[in-house]
Order: C-alpha cells, then structure tokens, then sequence
C-alpha cells in the first residue's frame, strides 16, 4: 500500500521538472501577451507613419475630415469619444452601485438570483441589437421626451443652452452615451456585486450591532474594503465604453463636424468612423488616417488603464499603511 522509499527522490525529481515546466510555460504566456502587444503598436505606427508625417501632433487638434482634398484631422473623432464615454461613466456607475447594493444588502432572498441573473443577461445581447433599439426606439422617445422639453426649458439660459441646442433627433452625442451606459452596466454591476459579498461579514455586522445603518455599513464598512475592487469594475466598463463599435455607429449621427457643444449635436467617434469609413478608404493617407486615429484609441486606452493601475496601487499602498 505505501511506495518505496526508493521511490520519494524519483518523485520529488519529477515534481521539481513539472513545476519548472509549468513556470516556463507561464512566462512564455506572459512574453506572448507582450510580443503580441508590441506587434499591435508597431503596425499601428507604421500604418499611421503617412498622417503621423503630413500632420504630426496637430491631427489630434485638427478639426477637418475631408478626403476629396486629403486634409484630416481627428479632434471631432476624440471628442466624440471622450463625450461618450464620459456619459456613460456618469449614469452607469450610480445606477450599478444601486444595483450591487440592493442585491447584497436590500434585495429578499427569492429576487436575489432571479435578479442578479436579469442583469448579467443584459451583457449577452449583442452590441449591434443595442444600436438597433437606439436608433428605432429609444431615439424617438429621447427626441420627442427628453430633447424637446429641455430646449423648452434651457434654451434661454447661456451655457446650458448651448449644450442643448441642436435637432431634437434622438441622435448624437448624448443618445450614444446613454446606450453605451446601457451596455456598461452589467459589467460595473457585476463586478461592484461580487466585491460587496466577499466584505467580511463580522466587521457588517459589528457595524450594524453598533447602531449603523444599511448606508453607513455602505459607505464606511464595505467601500472602504473594497474599493480597489469598484475601481477596477469601473474601469472595466471604461473600456468597453471607450471601445464600442456598433451601438456607437447606430446612433452618433456619423458627422465629422463639431460645430458647437451641444450634447443633441450628431457627432462621431474613433471606432465609429473606423466601421463607417476604412473597408471603403483608398489606400494612401485616408487609410493612413484611420490607422493612426486607431492608434489614438490604443493610446487613450492604455492611458486609461495605466492611470488605474498607478491609483490601484497606491490605494492598496494606503491600506498597507493605514494596517
């Protein structure tokens, strides 16, 4: 029933090369990843290298799309993409932090699952469905619901005026980033759920021997503990937002002309313009200019998640010290 004792040093031998093999595999992976996202940004350089050369830093600022006279330039393509995304922040984190805290500390057992199921649901319905609903649905009830009393409302008012001048159309800059809100929010919620329940449940319910209430436990217990968590959901649904295609071209109006500030304004953006325009662009300095606005894109999303890997780590730095 027991082996050998001569047995143990072959054993141990071989242990000792399956784990080596298995470390040597997993820096292969990671060196993989690497290579393969070093590949990703040289071609998107020398794919760029026309328009990097015509226009230099000034494409970023340049507000021109023309390609009968060859003159680019991607400012509206970035704003649109900022504005959207932006939007989309704004509305899907409140609304998926109420989700997750209602799930986890409010919701009756017998809607918990039913309910937390509905929402994960809602990041299986593919992207084109979404621009689809928000262009015959969603955009007419924007117009004739949200945009027409507000221009009713603040139209006379000077800075607010401006954001809310423009066709009532139900598309733009605004319908986009409340359809990419839509798409986001499964992923924040998810995300901010799943931290909120691995809260000890001894420092809760200390808490809530104490006298706090379900919002104090909220806000001074489980946000604390798991905050690192929640600013990885968000930027995860950052990301998403910033890299959606389809919805985005459904419903931003697909111009290449920012011609005030106005939220109602159709607009365009990166991934929009790059789906509308580069199966048909000639080759020359049109491709050149999608390739480097996807450069752009790479750029703003490495940005992003550098930004929240250095607040990631120094929050974590905080807590080291604060213990």
């Amino acid at each position: 029933m027991y082996a050998p004792l001569s047995s143990f040093p072959r054993r141990l031998l071989s242990d000792a090369l399956a784990d080596r093999l298995f470390g040597l595999l997993a820096r292969l992976a990671a060196l993989i990843t690497l290579a393969l996202l070093l590949g990703i940004l040289l071609s998107l350089i020398v794919g760029a290298w026309p328009a990097i050369h015509q226009f230099g830093p000034g494409f970023l600022t340049h507000n021109a799309w023309d390609p009968v006279k060859e003159d680019f330039g991607g400012r509206v393509m970035i704003y649109g993409t900022l504005a959207t995304s932006i939007i989309a922040l704004a509305i899907a984190v409140p609304v998926s932090f109420g989700i997750a805290l209602f799930l986890t500390e409010l919701s009756p057992a017998w809607l918990k699952r039913p309910l937390g199921t509905a929402v994960e649901l809602l990041a299986a319905v593919p992207s084109i469905v979404y621009g689809m609903w928000g262009l015959m649905v969603f955009g007419p009830v924007l117009a004739r619901y949200v945009q027409q009393p507000m221009q009713s409302l603040l139209g006379d008012v000077p800075f607010l005026g401006a954001l809310v001048s423009g066709p009532p159309v139900g598309i733009g800059i605004l319908s986009a980033g409340i359809i990419l809100s839509i798409m986001i929010i499964p992923f924040i919620a998810s995300v901010m759920r799943d931290v909120f329940e691995v809260t000890p449940p001894l420092l809760k319910e200390s808490a809530y021997g104490l006298g706090a209430t379900t919002w104090e436990v909220i806000w001074k217990i489980v946000l604390p503990f798991t905050k690192t968590g929640v600013l990885g959901g968000i930027m995860l649904g950052l990301g998403r937002a910033l890299g959606e295609t389809m919805a985005v071209t459904f419903v931003i109006g697909n111009m290449n002309q920012l011609n005030s500030i106005s939220l109602f304004e159709p607009a365009n953006s990166i991934t929009s313009a790059l789906a509308n325009e580069f199966a048909e662009a000639a080759p020359g300095l049109h491709q050149a200019s999608l390739i480097y606005l996807g450069l752009v894109l790479f750029l703003i999303t490495f940005v992003v998640l550098t930004f929240s890997r250095l607040l990631l780590m120094r929050l974590q730095k905080n807590e080291g010290m604060s213990v």
